[in-house]
């Protein structure tokens, strides 16, 4: 698909791994943000930078667990580019479990940094 200038709905929806619905959906909620041109039909097509920024919001409600909401907060106060780089990619959390301790207890070092993560969020949607 990079080749191609636009790429049809299931395309996109296909890459992504979300459902076309997903994608209308974004659109009215990110309408300044996500415009398909409609081709005969009124079958969405997407341009490669309209993909890029679909694939940024996955990113940031599926990977990160912000809000419809708090990824708006960022179109509207014209963050969004410079946040994407700023806001820690979700990581696995590895799990240190010792017989003493609860099963699958995070450690203290995670807790902190889970707890950094939602005051981040925090004032990211004041």
């Amino acid at each position: 698909m990079e080749n191609e200038y636009f790429a049809s709905i299931n395309e996109v929806s296909t890459r992504l791994g979300v459902p076309a619905h997903t994608l209308r959906y974004w659109e009215k909620q990110f309408p300044t943000a996500i415009r398909p041109t409609t081709g005969a039909g009124g079958r969405r097509y997407y341009r490669t930078e309209t993909v890029e920024r679909l694939t940024i919001i996955k990113e940031l409600l599926y990977t990160r667990g912000m809000t419809i909401a708090g990824v708006k907060k960022l179109f509207r106060d014209g963050d969004f580019p410079k946040h994407i780089t700023e806001i820690p990619t979700g990581q696995p959390v590895s799990v240190s479990v010792t017989p003493a301790s609860v099963p699958n207890m995070p450690s203290t070092g995670e807790i902190k940094t889970a707890i950094g993560l939602l005051e981040r969020a925090r004032e990211l949607l004041k």
